[in-house]
């Protein structure tokens, strides 16, 4: 069962939690974290490119010159895709990328995601973390008591518009909770800060 260090906010250590073998010590399945990723990015795309075919394009109609003896190569409309102003040929239209995942697939990518953060040290779990107030220069400073690496992932048990909106202009920083985290958000960052209770909730979540 792995066990890491609990920290307040001025980066001292309070106390040791063990985390769930299940969710935090399995192997890391690379090929189901590249599937999950791929989707993700894929999901991004809104797919609204759109460019008009020869029967699309206004104009055309009349036959430029006749079929033989002119001497030039036959030509059927002004708007064939050889034309300047004419049509695009095999050019992209609206469509949908997104690709769909076994939801076993879904869930071993995420354990395998947050496991590889715990070997590779990357996870740090914070006791509590509360603002009075909305003050991005305290929150950039619990950050830095911390250590966090250059790309910082901090996750939320619930929502705490004071906070988000704290740590949100941080360059380098994004804010998410337990029920929008994904496997992209996991492995891009350098640093993964998870509250206390953010833990229990994702043991909860895939336990």
């Amino acid at each position: 069962m792995p066990n890491v260090t609990v920290f307040d906010v001025n980066g001292n250590k309070v106390s040791e939690l063990a985390l769930a073998e299940s969710i935090f010590g399995i192997v890391p399945n690379t090929s189901a974290m590249h599937l999950a990723v791929v989707a993700y990015l894929a999901a991004q795309r809104q797919g609204t490119q759109s460019t008009k075919t020869r029967s699309e394009v206004s104009g055309g109609g009349k036959k430029p010159w006749r079929q033989k003896g002119s001497g030039r190569a036959r030509q059927g409309s002004t708007r064939a895709p050889q034309w300047y102003h004419g049509g695009i040929a095999h050019g992209p239209k609206p469509r949908s990328y997104r690709l769909s995942i076994n939801k076993k697939v879904k869930r071993l990518a995420m354990k395998s995601a947050l496991s590889s953060k715990v070997l590779d040290n990357e996870l740090i779990v914070l006791d509590a973390f509360k603002l009075d107030a909305i003050k991005t220069k305290e929150a950039a400073k619990v950050l830095a008591a911390l250590e966090t690496g250059k790309k910082t992932l901090l996750v939320l048990p619930e929502k705490d518009d004071v906070l988000y909106r704290s740590a949100r202009n941080i360059a380098g920083v994004k804010v998410t909770l337990v029920n929008t985290l994904n496997v992209y958000d996991i492995l891009n960052c350098n640093s993964m800060v998870v509250l206390k209770d953010a833990v229990s909730k994702i043991e909860e979540v895939y336990a």
